[in-house]
């Protein structure tokens, strides 16, 4: 019993021993392995601390430290090529413009500076830069629409009755009658008129292919860059733009989109776009913005003038509301002869500079028309346009055609009196006038005939749509977005540059003349004050009633002879010495 129960306790004893050894064993196996961890991590540590010192150690030196930067920029470099790519291609395929026959458009590459890349943040775009091309050649239907002149070709072989016509002097003076007047003007018969419009486009000198900046997002460079609509030009594409070669790309507006008139600013309605875009071969337009005039419906309007003629009015929301009110705007979109088409998102906050779009972008706006009349608002057109273009176009083998004041031919002149009349802030007009003069903008004299005038009055243009016309009034509406928008002072400055450039120039005819087709009104403030000045002189007021009690009669002078009957005469009674 007692060896088994010593073996039993060996035994057990054994197993006790062994399973404390193993257990010592693994803990001592433990422990190792944690002190040998320890000192791993330990001595890892310390070969970091020891190669980041060397790192500074010789980052420190000079062509080190030049090498890292240098990996480290092209790295960065790297990184944002990539991203603008992926940027640039979400927006290629964003972009939906209009693939006209007349209206294409190609990207170019925007290559910008890294910095100013990485300045623009997720929700803002790159400015990406488009060129719309011009449509340069026949329309398709001018075979047809110069039909007219064919029909009426046999007028051709009647003299023209104007042939012999000798401008007379201008008219005596009338002391009751203050003012310039309109002059007699020769007009040939409207039939002749007709057969006398030339069969094909005149040729533009130098200038064949005239294309158009577009731009998303265009960025302001500039203090006096322009505006938004404008595309903000920098002085050096200004400069640049008067280089007149055979194939030009310039800003001329619109410049968010290559259909002028859809999202770019001076938004026009789809349905009143397509009318714009079809054929026209001759237009007459005129704008109101501001409620600021009152529409004249033209006279002595011929019937073929009548049917092939197309009238144009542009106006903003404004004058629409102002329209509608007072039932003049129906859902035809008529009123009289003139198509009104409705301006949406006007770029300016001044109407009138508002009206200077239509004014001298017309050949945007239409891209397919021959000949325009542009007229300002407060002016009725009183001749036929066939007759009009005849006198100031075919006849004198010219391809724009302005009037120039009546009074004034200076442009320092022209300043000083826009300053006068307060009609723009002096220091704008100064400074323009300044830049100008640097430029080399001299008084009007002599010695520029056969130049007649400096000073036209812009509100009636007559044109031929041609590259080298479009050129000039691109830059010249580029001009009115930069400085004033007395387009007058910017007018000689575009025209010189031009003609020292190519053999072109303006037809400036007389005042008198302009004032023989179109008879000019006052504008809308003007005549509501006149009718309230009118009305207040008709009105007389009742004769006021005064009080007998307070009114005092005045004194009556009578003579010696004049006295009243039964009146006392008070006579001075001699003292009687006794009584004294």
């Amino acid at each position: 019993m007692t060896g088994v129960s010593l073996g039993l306790r060996t035994s057990a004893s054994l197993g006790s021993l062994q399973l404390q050894a193993q257990s010592e064993g693994l803990q001592a196996q433990n422990l190792y392995i944690v002190r040998k961890t320890s000192k791993i991590y330990g001595s890892g540590a310390r070969a970091k601390e020891r190669l980041l010192t060397c790192i500074c150690r010789y980052s420190s030196r000079r062509k080190v430290g030049m090498l890292i930067l240098t990996v480290f920029t092209i790295l960065a470099f790297m990184i944002g090529c990539i991203t603008v790519h992926k940027e640039n291609d979400l927006e290629s395929s964003a972009l939906n413009f209009d693939s006209r026959s007349y209206n294409q458009s190609h990207h170019l590459p925007s290559f910008l500076p890294i910095k100013e890349v990485l300045q623009y943040d997720r929700n803002t775009m790159v400015n990406k830069v488009a060129v719309c091309h011009e449509n340069t050649g026949l329309h398709p239907s001018l075979s047809h629409a110069s039909a007219l002149s064919v029909s009426f070709g046999a007028a051709t072989s009647l003299k023209n009755p104007c042939k012999d016509f000798a401008f007379p002097p201008p008219p005596p003076g009338d002391r009751r009658r203050i003012g310039p007047r309109p002059c007699p003007v020769c007009y040939a018969p409207v039939e002749q008129a007709i057969a006398y419009m030339p069969s094909s486009p005149s040729a533009s000198p130098v200038l064949h292919h005239l294309n158009y900046f577009s731009e998303e997002n265009p960025i302001k460079t500039e203090l006096r860059g322009g505006s938004e609509f404008g595309g903000y030009p920098s002085l050096k594409q200004r400069n640049d733009s008067f280089d007149i070669k055979e194939s030009m790309t310039v800003h001329c507006g619109f410049v968010k989109g290559c259909r002028p008139g859809d999202g770019t600013g001076f938004d026009i309605d789809v349905a009143d776009l397509r009318e714009l875009e079809q054929f026209h071969e001759v237009i007459v337009a005129s704008a109101i913005f501001g409620n600021y005039d009152i529409i004249q419906q033209p006279r002595n309007i011929g019937e073929t003038a009548r049917e092939n003629v197309r009238f144009y009015m542009f106006v903003d929301e404004e004058t629409e509301a102002f329209m509608k009110n007072a039932s003049l705007l129906g859902s035809d979109k008529r009123v009289g002869i003139w198509r009104i088409i409705v301006v949406h998102n006007v770029p300016y906050t001044d109407p009138r500079r508002n009206g200077k779009v239509p004014k001298l972008l017309l050949h945007r706006l239409f891209p397919n028309i021959r000949y325009s009349i542009w007229i300002d608002g407060k002016l009725q057109l009183v001749v036929d346009p066939y007759q009009i273009l005849e006198r100031f176009l075919w006849r004198q083998n010219a391809t724009f055609a302005i009037s120039r004041h009546y009074r004034r031919f200076d442009v320092f002149e022209e300043a000083e009196a826009n300053k006068a009349a307060g009609k723009y802030s002096n220091g704008s007009i100064d400074y323009q006038i300044k830049f100008y003069e640097k430029e080399g903008l001299t008084p009007y004299s002599a010695a520029k005939l056969p130049i007649t005038s400096d000073v036209p009055e812009g509100c009636v243009i007559i044109r031929e749509h041609i590259p080298i016309t479009n050129l000039f009034t691109c830059l010249w509406f580029n001009e009115v977005d930069r400085f004033t928008a007395r387009d007058q002072l910017s007018f000689s400055t575009v025209r010189d540059k031009i003609m020292a450039k190519v053999n072109w120039s303006t037809s400036m005819f007389l005042d008198c003349e302009r004032r023989n087709f179109v008879i000019q009104a006052y504008h809308r403030d003007l005549l509501e004050q006149r009718a309230h000045m009118a009305v207040a002189r008709s009105y007389t007021p009742p004769a006021q009633v005064r009080d007998r009690n307070l009114t005092k009669r005045p004194p009556v002078r009578r003579g010696k002879g004049d006295r009243r009957s039964g009146s006392r005469r008070h006579r001075k009674v001699p003292r009687n010495r006794e009584n004294a």
